[in-house]
């Protein structure tokens, strides 16, 4: 079994003690009990990760530890950005959390023309912060060591922008559509510098918003027979681009 990570501030250098305090020394302390001579792994969110080992238990909330060693762990590629419209609120976290885990670098929360969901004024911030906090716990759970950036609100001019800025740099653009004729699988994604892909919500995507997408170059691609949640398309997707390309690839 792996040793469980934790968010830091700073990775400490190989031989140095550092504190983990605050929220994720507490949940090392009281939910994992950690104690002295145990393992674990410490990151920032942005690739940087140490291997270390805990020297003493100071308070609820608070761990010494001291670096065995100290990394850099490259992202993989290609790069996966995800559009995700936005889901319903009871399922809104969950497309972040489960696209985590499968391996996301990017999430753009985009407010699409059918979406249920309206993130305005300070439910735009509110929402991002929770996909934030989403994000960062997926990451840790799975040992992931970068935390995926989260970013929107963005409407649909921005994400013809995304799309445009993408293909002009090499890279590949989907979206996921139930009465598409081609399936994922069939787009080659293995040497593209980033892949888009673009999920609709509840209602699907707008018909003005598919032809606009598909003007800039973008491939409407289906998953399969079955017709997949907004909250789940996106995971599932990323499951079938990391076989068809090097992501899953240990570096």
């Amino acid at each position: 079994m792996t040793p469980p990570l934790f968010w830091i501030d700073e990775v400490p250098a190989v031989g140095a003690l550092a504190d983990l305090t605050g929220t994720e020394g507490h949940h090392a302390v009281t939910v994992t009990r950690t104690v002295a001579g145990d393992r674990i792994t410490v990151g920032d969110g942005a690739g940087t990760v140490a291997d270390c080992e805990v020297v003493a238990t100071l308070a609820k909330d608070r761990l010494r530890l001291t670096a065995l060693d100290r990394r850099e762990v490259p992202r993989p590629s290609p790069l996966v950005t995800l559009v995700q419209a936005l889901p319903k609120s009871d399922r809104s976290e969950l497309a972040v959390e489960l696209a985590t885990e499968a391996g996301v670098d990017r999430v753009v929360a985009w407010q699409s023309a059918r979406c249920v969901s309206r993130w305005v004024g300070p439910r735009e911030e509110k929402g991002l912060r929770k996909w934030r906090s989403a994000a960062a716990t997926a990451a840790k759970q799975s040992r992931r060591a970068h935390i995926p950036e989260i970013t929107g609100v963005a409407h649909t001019v921005d994400i013809r922008a995304i799309i445009s800025g993408s293909i002009e740099s090499g890279g590949v653009a989907v979206v996921l559509h139930e009465g598409a004729v081609e399936s994922l699988t069939a787009v080659g994604v293995a040497d593209a510098s980033e892949v888009i892909v673009i999920v609709g919500p509840e209602g699907g995507i707008d018909p003005s918003e598919l032809d606009d997408f598909t003007a800039l170059g973008a491939l409407s691609v289906r998953m399969g027979p079955e017709v997949l949640r907004t909250s789940t398309a996106g995971t599932v997707a990323l499951g079938a681009i990391g076989a068809m390309s090097s992501r899953w690839e240990r570096s």
